[in-house]
């Protein structure tokens, strides 16, 4: 059993979608963001960083997306979330999952928290830079999944692809969405098509961007 603390809509998503497509028994706690809850004592005793996802494996906590995702994928070798340790495609993953977290989840972290980086909000040549990092991520995600697509590691689908379709949908409200990248949008549509993802939006009340 596993218990993952999360909160609609954040960087949770990509690891509940994993439990799901694992098949896996779990329990969800939501850490209600809007009462800082993830500020908590009791909270920051499992995560310092007040920060969500936070994954619960035989009580030992755990945290980072990109890092769970790992966890369950070696948990759960029957679900193919990862391809087999040795492969060449097992390697591509790695550099996937890392790419990511590096490329998109630390951009969108600035972007989205400004006071991250001692502001209340960003100034403009701040913000065009972010943007202008998180859409140069796109077209090199769009150029691998146009040559080798239509997932990161071609025709087999892997738990990277989730954490992928979650930094996409983090792009909806952007000035340029990465739907705007066709095969990106052709990605999304096979994301969105999954059972785990209509099960996660039903789950996390999520409308937005469901389908």
């Amino acid at each position: 059993m596993y218990t993952l603390y999360y909160s609609p809509g954040t960087a949770s998503m990509a690891v509940h979608l994993a439990l799901l497509e694992a098949g896996a028994p779990y329990e969800l706690k939501l850490v209600d963001l809007s009462k800082r809850e993830q500020r908590s004592a009791e909270y920051l005793r499992l995560n310092p960083l007040g920060q969500v996802p936070t994954l619960l494996v035989d009580g030992q906590p755990y945290t980072e997306s990109g890092a769970l995702l790992m966890l369950i994928a070696d948990r759960h070798p029957a679900t193919r979330l990862a391809p087999p340790p040795g492969s060449v495609q097992r390697q591509a993953w790695y550099q996937w999952i890392v790419y990511l977290s590096n490329a998109l989840g630390a951009s969108y972290r600035h972007w989205f928290y400004p006071p991250d980086l001692g502001a209340s909000e960003h100034p403009a040549p701040v913000r065009a830079a972010l943007q202008a990092r998180i859409e140069a991520a796109w077209a090199r995600l769009e150029a691998q999944l146009s040559a080798s697509g239509p997932y990161l590691l071609g025709a087999e689908f892997s738990a990277a692809d989730l954490l992928l379709i979650m930094y996409m949908r983090w792009s909806r409200n952007m000035p340029r969405s990465a739907l705007e990248w066709p095969s990106l949008r052709h990605f999304a549509t096979l994301l969105r098509a999954r059972a785990s993802w209509q099960r996660l939006c039903e789950i996390e009340q999520l409308t937005e961007w469901r389908s």
